[in-house]
């Protein structure tokens, strides 16, 4: 495995990732206390609006997308205006 990101993300719009394809088998680690970090940013994104960029990867390599998130839950999270991401491929996030 590779440490969290050595490669530099495409940055891809939200409505693309109904899109795209999710693979099993990852390629990266996930930055140390993800899901306390996503917890934290579905608060900020409901209470302030706050942003932040995902970094995520799919088939096709490594992507990052800048949008606010709705929900959290156990294998998914929910972005702004209902698109759907699995948190297993989710590399980083970080506030914008």
């Amino acid at each position: 495995m590779q440490e969290v990101v050595k490669t530099k993300p495409q940055i891809i719009e939200k409505e693309l990732i109904p899109q795209l394809k999710f693979p099993k088998e990852l390629s990266h680690v996930q930055q140390e206390g993800l899901m306390e970090k996503l917890i934290e940013a579905t608060k900020l994104g409901n209470i302030d609006h706050v942003k932040v960029a995902i970094v995520f990867e799919d088939s096709e390599g490594v992507k990052q997308v800048e949008t606010t998130i709705w929900a959290a839950g156990l294998n998914y999270i929910c972005l702004k205006g209902g698109m759907w991401l699995p948190i297993a491929n989710i590399i980083k996030i970080e506030t914008l």
